[in-house]
């Protein structure tokens, strides 16, 4: 293997190298990309991963993400329709400690690998299984394929403004995906840490509706203000119909051209951040300007509008070179180009951080792709390994001995949270950092969020109290505390003495500023397990700069993935703001990007360093980063090497990859059409009518398919707008075709106005904002330990409380907070 930081990731005494799961053997029968990217993290982190590929092989290896996907794993090929490799599956599951599976609930049935009959047979086996529905609900017999559930719940409308048409727009970054399989990673990581107290295993399930709703910052919320009270709160787009800016947000998070072209996308959130934007623009003396009172939130369309223009005018007035030089010299300002592609492997942070490796696959030669998930001591992981050749190991894994039967070493341990007694102290700020630490509160763990004597700046990011701030608060504990006062940096040292964990995401160099970065809390605790969240990275070339969703998502080709199109136009103004509105759209929409792709990650790290420590493992200081997590969830579109098969790519109308993959516009809305395997189009052009076109010769076989697909897209396009999108969802699912209607609206306000949807993927949270309320439910489902679902507090809510626990008396926490070193 060549590359960056090839060498050993984590050495402990005397140079031996530490891989926290070894000794754990995986068992994987996944066919899909969320399934093998949950096995790619076990055996990043050393187990052993073993592919059972069907005949053939496992589909997934014709897409181009597969040498990075199934890196470090073995082959064997079993056909488990007969009675011998069934058997033999067998074999391999006595000695296994996780098995993960993607088969719909039906397949697992006919095979025997149900929940009740793995756990009787095997006691200590963690099975996790991943579909796209859930197993039960209004929608768990329809096809699991990403685009219909994107379709389905409404996401494709989220980002209806990314294209030029109007209707939905297809979204091409597997974000659901994303969402099952970290959640899946959660649950295999949270059974293990339990199965070490109770001696034993169980089942696990995620699915991609679940999963993705994850991903979302804080509509669930905003919706539900407009929802609850329509009269007094209207909750508008960041744009008008006309195109023109109606959000706050628009401005710190300007999109705009350089004067020779170049697309930048800023990250200015924070008020002290946005100013010093303004004053690089030279634009500082707007904030002193009566014309301009309440900046950035103004009263006319007129000033929303002007402002607008005059900011990407001034941007405009220097090129992509000067505009590097200010974000190398003035650390309070920052901006990425737009990239797509293999060019992402490019970023400067990720070259520096040992976050792009090359390979050297003995049949495809050198392999670029993403390091591991996770760093430790700044170093990957592990070095990755190459794919292994079809059935590499078979005659090995065919021929193993049955192990001796596994026997229950303890009682059932009922229904406890699996992460009960687990302690996180969480320093993240906004939401790609600490929301990792907000999703395991669902499975148990105390969080003690240390915020300042305002509060979190997420908490204001809109006008209507905590809206912004409730989803990344839930189930946590708050107390507002100075840091930068030498009493505040005691009781923080006091609450990492007795804490598990430490989570931070600041800048680097901001943690040891603030006296709290790992050789501090760990001198206090060397027990802790100390998990680095930036944007960037702990030092490096980018790691003092801000990082926020727009900008992570621009960098790391989100935006140009879903539209890819949108950064052509430089000339006019007109040009240029529709272009901004469709890159905004596409990288900045709130439901679905970075900060939500990157904090699922950092969930998965602090529990990996847990279940490490618990197995007498333990790791140095570990680091997940949002242009790191981003890197993996876009592994089919940058992994390259020589002669790899063309990513799909989303055609210009926004419409998805291809003929049996991609939205039609029906007689009343839009159905989306997914049906991509050859028997999928026998059940296609069977539920269809005879003289629909289909027995066309050019239809004949997969190839003459592909040959031809604008001319199939043409010939279902006709079909389809003969009949209402809800007639042909209703008709063609009977029939077992893979196809929806498209909803046009929020998905977040469809969860929770459908009673059917909200029956089934919603539950009861109170929150003193909301006060009762429905939430997303947890996003990962074990068969014997529960889950919770609580809901957000507010800053310096425990703060008294936080402070008793410590043994600070009355007096003293008065004392405290009359000097404001503590509040709430």
């Amino acid at each position: 293997m060549t590359g960056p930081n090839s060498g050993p990731a984590h050495d402990g005494p005397g140079g031996v190298r530490i891989d926290p799961l070894a000794g754990l053997t995986v068992v994987d029968l996944s066919t899909s990309t969320q399934g093998l990217s949950v096995t790619q993290f076990l055996a990043d982190a050393g187990a052993e991963v073993i592919g059972v590929e069907p005949p053939g092989g496992n589909p997934i290896r014709r897409q181009p993400g597969w040498p990075a996907l199934a890196r470090g794993r073995r082959s064997v090929v079993l056909d488990l329709s007969e009675p011998d490799d069934r058997g033999r599956l067998d074999v391999l599951l006595a000695d296994a400690d996780v098995l993960v599976t993607t088969h719909p609930r039906a397949v697992s049935e006919a095979l025997g690998l149900t929940a009740e009959a793995l756990g009787a047979r095997f006691p200590r086996l963690i099975s996790a299984e991943l579909t796209a529905w859930g197993a039960t609900g209004p929608w768990a017999n329809l096809k699991p394929y990403e685009g219909l559930v994107m379709a389905k719940m409404g996401l494709f409308q989220s980002k209806n403004r990314s294209i030029t048409r109007r209707g939905p727009a297809f979204i091409s970054v597997p974000y659901a995906s994303w969402g099952a399989a970290q959640a899946a990673l959660h649950g295999i990581l949270a059974a293990l840490i339990e199965r070490e107290s109770s001696g034993r295993g169980q089942h696990v399930e995620s699915d991609m509706v679940r999963g993705v709703t994850l991903l979302d910052t804080w509509t669930w919320y905003t919706e539900m203000v407009g929802i609850r009270w329509p009269e007094a709160y209207h909750v508008v787009d960041a744009y008008d119909d006309n195109g023109e800016p109606l959000a706050a947000l628009v401005y710190p998070l300007l999109a705009a051209p350089t004067k020779d072209g170049t697309w930048l996308q800023f990250a200015q959130v924070e008020p002290r951040l946005f100013a010093g934007m303004m004053q690089e623009l030279g634009l500082a003396h707007v904030f002193a300007d009566p014309k301009w009172a309440g900046l950035p939130n103004l009263p006319t369309q007129e000033l929303r509008t002007e402002l607008w223009e005059l900011m990407i005018s001034r941007v405009r007035e220097r090129t992509i070179a000067e505009w590097e030089e200010v974000f190398r010299t003035n650390k309070n300002i920052s901006a990425e180009p737009y990239r797509a592609g293999v060019d992402v492997f490019a970023h400067p942070q990720l070259v520096h951080d040992g976050r792009v490796v090359t390979v050297d696959d003995p049949d495809l030669g050198p392999v670029t792709q993403p390091s591991t998930l996770v760093h430790v001591d700044e170093k990957p992981l592990s070095p990755p390994r190459p794919a292994p050749r079809l059935d590499a190991d078979g005659a090995a894994l065919r021929s193993r001995p049955a192990p001796a039967p596994q026997e229950e070493t303890a009682p059932d341990a009922g229904r406890g949270l699996p992460l009960e007694g687990l302690t996180i102290l969480d320093f993240g700020l906004m939401f790609a950092g600490p929301f990792g630490a907000t999703v395991l509160t669902d499975l148990g763990a105390r969080v003690i969020k240390v915020e300042t004597l305002e509060g979190d700046t997420i908490r204001r990011v809109f006008p209507f109290p905590e809206a912004g701030g409730m989803k990344v608060m839930q189930g946590k504990e708050s107390i507002s505390v100075d840091v930068r006062t030498d009493e505040g940096r005691a009781i923080v040292h006091e609450l990492a003495r007795r804490s598990d964990v430490v989570l931070q995401s600041f800048r680097a160099g901001a943690a040891a500023r603030a006296g709290i970065d790992a050789e501090t809390l760990k001198a206090i605790n060397p027990d802790l397990v100390y998990v680095n969240a930036p944007g960037y990275g702990t030092d490096g070339p980018y790691g003092s700069r801000p990082a926020y969703a727009p900008s992570i998502g621009a960098a790391m080709g989100f935006a140009l993935t879903d539209a890819p199109d949108a950064a052509s136009a430089t000339e006019t103004m007109d040009q240029i703001k529709a272009a901004a509105v469709r890159l905004n759209a596409a990288s900045a929409i709130p439901s679905i990007q970075a900060d939500g792709v990157a904090a699922l990650a950092v969930a998965s790290a602090m529990l990996l360093g847990v279940l490490a420590r618990r197995r007498g493992r333990a790791l140095g200081n570990l680091t997940a980063t949002m242009i790191g997590s981003a890197t993996h969830a876009l592994v089919h579109q940058l992994v390259d090497y020589p002669g790899r098969p063309p990513a799909p790519t989303v055609d210009l109308g926004g419409h998805g990859f291809a003929a049996l993959y991609r939205m039609y516009p029906a007689a009343e809305g839009w159905v989306y059409l997914a049906a991509l395997a050859p028997e999928e189009w026998d059940e296609l052009v069977a539920a269809l009518p005879a003289d629909a076109g289909l027995d066309d010769p050019r239809f004949a076989t997969p190839e003459s398919r592909t040959e031809n697909d604008a001319a199939l897209a043409e010939v279902l396009g006709t079909l389809f707008t003969g009949r209402a999108a809800s007639d042909w969802e209703r008709e063609l699912v009977a029939a077992g075709v893979g196809l929806v209607q498209v909803h046009e609206g929020l998905p977040e306000v469809h969860l929770q106005t459908d009673k059917a949807l909200a029956d089934e993927y919603c539950t009861t949270a109170v929150s003193p904002i909301f006060e009762e309320h429905l939430r997303p439910q947890p996003a990962v489902r074990f068969s014997r330990s529960s889950t919770r679902a609580l809901g957000g507090v507010l800053a310096g809510h425990h703060t008294d409380a936080i402070l008793t626990e410590l043994g600070y008396d009355a007096d003293r926490i008065a004392d405290l907070r009359e000097r404001n070193i503590v509040a709430g």
